[in-house]
């Protein structure tokens, strides 16, 4: 039996080997794995390095996997986030958020987005931007690292320490401002802080001048499938402004609004 052999009993009866691989595959990178270490990846997910270069080109050709520039790897590609848009938006994720996002937008006159996480990043899956030259240049589909951002911060503060371990062994933390925290023992107090408030705030954190704030998503099972933020000028997210106990009440009563459409039953007080 060669390594890219599975015991015929365990397969389905219909089951398609070539399939299966790829699948395989499109799992690990998801994983936040980036097959820099073509030899490495083949034993990883049992496939042997010859099949897994014409995997990979295949599924390049496909847009499945985009190509890191400067030989770091591959990630999940645009075509992927595209089909898994549409799941979602067939699942409900969103079209349920985006009039709560206008209504955000209304409220608070700020732009408002929501995210999933793809391992260490961010996709953007939905926006919705007030009339204003301070609206939010991120396009949906855009990928933005996970511990630098809001939604990012308050989805990764779901993770158990194992798992947040897990995700980021051997991946340094890119910093994006002096606010970036750059160790995994600093981006755990961080998210800590973020588990603890039921929200996670940036004040020129990652961009100059860009504030913002995010709260979780939760789906019928309780699971922190998503996020969504706010983003506006630094100085109205910062501490002493007025606004900043309203941009909190208002967004977590958004989040409870999706959430509760999605079927999601398990809102408490300390979420409020």
């Amino acid at each position: 039996m060669t390594s890219d052999d599975t015991p015929e009993k365990s397969r389905p009866e219909y089951s398609v080997p070539p399939v299966e691989r790829a699948f395989r595959l499109l799992r690990h990178i998801a994983a936040g794995n980036r097959c820099r270490n073509m030899n490495q990846t083949a034993k990883d997910i049992g496939i042997n390095r010859t099949t897994l270069i014409r995997l990979l080109a295949t599924l390049e050709a496909e847009r499945m996997i985009d190509a890191v520039p400067d030989g770091g790897g591959y990630r999940l590609g645009t075509g992927l986030i595209t089909l898994a848009s549409q799941a979602l938006n067939e699942r409900g994720l969103v079209p349920t958020a985006r009039p709560v996002l206008r209504k955000l937008v209304e409220e608070l006159n700020l732009s408002a987005h929501l995210g999933v996480r793809d391992g260490r990043d961010i996709v953007y899956l939905a926006r919705e931007t007030p009339n204003s030259h301070l609206a939010s240049m991120v396009r949906e589909g855009t990928r933005l690292p996970a511990h630098a951002t809001t939604i990012g911060r308050i989805l990764l503060a779901s993770l158990s320490n194992s798992e947040l371990n897990e995700l980021y062994a051997g991946h340094p933390l890119e910093a994006f401002s002096d606010k970036t925290r750059t160790s995994l023992e600093d981006l755990r107090a961080q998210l800590e802080n973020d588990r603890t408030r039921g929200i996670s705030w940036s004040v020129a954190n990652f961009e100059p001048d860009i504030g913002s704030a995010a709260v979780t998503v939760y789906d019928n099972q309780g699971s922190a499938i998503a996020g969504i933020n706010v983003t506006g000028h630094a100085s109205t997210f910062s501490p002493d402004n007025p606004m900043v106990g309203r941009i909190e009440a208002t967004l977590k009563e958004a989040a409870r609004e999706i959430s509760e459409a999605l079927g999601y039953r398990g809102w408490g007080a300390d979420q409020m």
